[in-house]
């Protein structure tokens, strides 16, 4: 498809004119930005990134094309991409094809050539905020005053658009030592697989399967996965976590980890502009041990309320925000960023280890 003029508009005002990249359509969605080097197609094919328009901040996108197994889900589910540059002539061994075919044929736009650097001082400065990304041939003017009619990322049940709609399995690699439901708020393909590799039947259930249909599974112990949007406007999830805890052993993950902490009682907030990236450092508190970490999140636990409810176990060292938790006697844990990567660095694979370790001990 032949190049054409495309534009990003920033709800507070700000406009930026690019080349039209992947479908000619328009979109909405928050704006946000990943500072991955690489691993775009992990990204864009992320549920967590439901809603949203997600910039990188790496100058060159799509040099090395895209591939099956890379895919975090079915279809890409960010809402648009934006890029500094496009690689036309994609050269990796592992590819299958083109990035901008790729989106092309998901229905997903996208725009290259703008200043990426600009967008996101933009956002760090002024936070999160809605956009409009029209590559359907639309004026700057239409752009604009579509991102200031869309609708507010705030507030949505986005798990739910995103779930499964029915369980289905995911077979151990080798021997199945444990039983594993794995609820879907949005979870990715990395998470299954690393599952399966420690040695666990996964059963992928709908983000809303109710908390007595999980226990009477019987499984060994019970995952929350991760997904998109406002944690707090998850319906019936937090009390339908709470039933869980103390009955199975739970490992929560992101989106998951949020929602056991309301489960508790305590309380989420939205940060200025989101972790999203694969270079966040995250400290053990017991252990001092620091992991480089994989994120993906704009919404964060309160530490505050978390206080006589749960042990605060990991934070950020860049805002020392809460990183994860665990609550004594409950065979209950959860950690803000993603162990299974997809894209991002492995140093947090242990955490899978960690959970089968729970499965392994029987309650008193």
């Amino acid at each position: 498809m032949s190049a054409g003029k495309a534009y990003l508009a920033l709800a507070s005002g700000e406009v930026f004119a690019g080349v039209a990249l992947g479908a000619r359509r328009a979109t909405t969605g928050e704006a946000c930005f990943n500072t991955s080097l690489t691993g775009y197609q992990e990204i864009v094919t992320d549920p967590s990134y439901a809603g949203q328009i997600v910039a990188l901040t790496y100058p060159e996108i799509g040099n090395y094309g895209v591939n099956a197994h890379d895919a975090q889900a079915a279809r890409p589910w960010a809402a648009g991409l934006v890029v500094k540059r496009r690689a036309f002539a994609p050269s990796s061994w592992r590819s299958e094809g083109g990035l901008e075919d790729y989106l092309e044929s998901a229905g997903v736009p996208g725009i290259s050539d703008i200043d990426t650097r600009e967008l996101v001082r933009i956002l760090r400065g002024r936070g999160a905020q809605m956009a409009a990304l029209v590559a359907d041939g639309a004026s700057a003017e239409a752009a604009l005053d579509l991102a200031r009619r869309a609708p507010s990322y705030d507030g949505r049940d986005l798990a739910g658009e995103v779930s499964t709609a029915a369980p289905y399995e995911v077979p151990a690699v080798g021997e199945a030592r444990f039983r594993v439901g794995l609820v879907d708020y949005g979870a990715k393909r990395g998470i299954t697989r690393c599952l399966a590799e420690s040695g666990c039947a996964v059963t992928v259930l709908p983000a809303r399967t109710p908390a007595s249909e999980i226990l009477a599974r019987g499984f060994d112990g019970v995952m929350l996965s991760n997904g998109p949007g406002d944690p707090a406007a998850v319906e019936g999830a937090g009390a339908n976590v709470g039933k869980l805890v103390g009955k199975v052993p739970l490992f929560g993950i992101c989106l998951g980890h949020q929602l056991l902490a309301l489960s508790l009682g305590a309380k989420t907030y939205k940060l200025k502009f989101g972790h999203r990236g694969g270079n966040h450092p995250v400290r053990e508190l017991d252990t001092g041990r620091i992991d480089i970490t994989s994120q993906n999140h704009g919404y964060s636990v309160d530490a505050g309320s978390l206080e006589g409810r749960a042990r605060v176990t990991h934070l950020n060292l860049y805002d020392n925000t809460v990183e994860g938790l665990d609550i004594a006697g409950a065979r209950a844990f959860s950690v803000q960023y993603h162990p299974e990567a997809s894209p991002g660095p492995h140093d947090a694979r242990h955490l899978f280890h960690r959970f089968t370790r729970l499965m392994e001990k029987k309650p008193s």
